[in-house]
């Protein structure tokens, strides 16, 4: 959602510039657009404060759900109300669709997500908040015991973590060209999941595209500046 200002207009313009369906995104006149306020260390590590504004009011009707149970694959997270996740996670899980939680902002995740069994991409500070054990190894086993899906672990460079039932498998990371900054990377990672996933690839296929696009990702200023184009990505896959 967005609100009813020049932010939310050039949101959805981006948006429509990409050729992406922007027809159900709200526009409400109750609440502002959501920003964020990024600061970048000399290292290329980020701070982010954010005002959520419209994002914070977001609820789903029955267009949305309809919607969702017609997809390949939903992603979602924590920038919207825990009960628009919810709904939408009980959608894909009723349906049989690939369902993927960002549980970005980091918070606990309540026992329904871990039934309804979504594809978890935390980074290692967002899985010790989840399950309120700051040691990272302790987190992820119980984490791993209590969940049904696939977690797969954001290291960063270091790669992605994946734990599938039994298989534990490390994805090496990509070297990026230059580190300019983080901001984004973990979203990019995520999207290309999705659409990997998406597109019938497998979920190993799936990990190496998005480590390499959130490799990608961290060579240029800004969170959405930085995501590469599928051209990019393929280039950048066909280069190993």
């Amino acid at each position: 959602a967005v609100g009813n200002d020049a932010h939310g207009e050039r949101a959805i313009a981006a948006l429509s510039t990409e050729g992406i369906d922007t027809s159900r995104i709200r526009t409400l006149h109750t609440a502002s657009t959501g920003v964020a306020l990024v600061a970048i260390g000399p290292r290329g590590e980020n701070q982010i404060v954010v005002a959520p504004g419209a994002n914070a009011m977001l609820e789903l009707d029955d267009e949305d759900r309809a919607l969702i149970g017609s997809a390949d694959a939903i992603l979602t997270n924590h920038e919207i109300p825990a009960t628009a996740s919810i709904d939408a996670l009980r959608v894909a899980h009723r349906d049989g669709i690939t369902a993927i939680l960002n549980p970005a902002p980091a918070r606990a995740l309540s026992a329904e997500i871990l039934s309804l069994g979504p594809i978890l991409t935390p980074n290692e500070h967002e899985l010790v908040v989840a399950i309120g054990n700051d040691v990272t190894a302790a987190a992820l086993d119980e984490l791993a015991a209590r969940h049904s899906g696939p977690i797969i672990v954001t290291q960063g460079p270091a790669g992605a973590l994946l734990v599938d039932g039994q298989r534990r498998e490390h994805f090496e990371g990509r070297v990026p060209s230059s580190l300019v900054d983080t901001t984004g990377a973990g979203d990019t990672f995520c999207g290309v999941l999705a659409v990997w996933l998406a597109e019938g690839r497998s979920l190993d296929e799936s990990i190496i595209a998005a480590n390499a696009a959130g490799a990608i990702s961290v060579s240029a200023a800004g969170a959405r500046e930085g995501m590469p184009t599928r051209e990019a990505l393929e280039a950048f896959l066909g280069s190993r």
